[in-house]
């Protein structure tokens, strides 16, 4: 099977269908006695990656598979073809969500902590319906509180194939975007590695946090949408 045959089959498949797609997804479109290999394929996404450099669309790997998006510096432009409002989210809903992808797993109870306000329920809530934040377990205190962690739509929805790729907390402050209460030297790494991890790094935010009063969180939107939104397949992510 040539090379030429593989790539745009590949290519087509990206196209029709409007969601990642794994590597054995795509191999498993071939028949016949000499199907390409799983890393044959890669290498016909790596050659349409190529061909793609310096076009309005690229080939991004997510946690979910590979899928063609619209180029991110292209999003505002391309946003015009759809004339409805696209989602905004509040400022504590994205504090929120950065405290869990850092600090995870985190109770609710350390998310405040080192916030400083008490979370209102709504953010967790729509976090959970939005499937970018599952519960994770329980921390084993009086209580039982929830333990909170991301999902792989979380990853796919940000365009990010682990949560290695997630920015240094540094980085994201200087964006601008939000202004989340952490300790950014000394937390650097995307994700606890155990609830004694997340509770220990929980506790170092806290005794570094600013003093806020002990207001709830609000849902008002916020005008600019979430640090690292990028396009999805054939247009924009949701």
């Amino acid at each position: 099977m040539s090379e030429s045959h593989v790539k745009n089959v590949v290519e087509a498949a990206l196209l029709a269908a409007g969601r990642p797609l794994q590597l054995p997804e795509l191999a498993g479109l071939f028949e016949g006695p000499e199907p390409p290999e799983q890393a044959e394929v890669r290498a016909a996404l790596e050659l349409l990656s190529a061909e793609y450099a310096g076009r309005g669309i690229e080939i991004k790997e997510t946690a979910a598979g590979f899928r063609v998006q619209v180029r991110r510096e292209l999003a505002g432009e391309i946003s015009r073809l759809w004339p409805e409002r696209p989602p905004r989210f509040s400022r504590a809903l994205l504090e929120t969500l950065a405290l869990i992808a850092y600090r995870q797993p985190i109770t609710r109870g350390e998310i405040e902590s080192v916030r400083g306000v008490a979370v209102n329920p709504n953010i967790i809530k729509t976090l959970l319906e939005r499937n970018w934040v599952r519960v994770a377990g329980h921390r084993d205190v009086p209580g039982r509180p929830e333990l909170l962690g991301t999902t792989r739509e979380f990853l796919d929805y940000f365009g990010l194939k682990s949560l290695d790729e997630l920015p240094p907390l540094a980085e994201l402050k200087a964006m601008g975007e939000l202004n989340v209460q952490l300790a950014l030297g000394q937390v650097d790494v995307p994700a606890a590695d155990s609830a004694d991890s997340a509770a220990e790094a929980a506790g170092s935010a806290e005794a570094d946090a600013p003093e806020l009063s002990a207001r709830e969180d609000d849902e008002s939107e916020s005008d600019a949408p979430p640090a690292g939104l990028v396009a999805g397949p054939l247009g924009l992510s949701d």
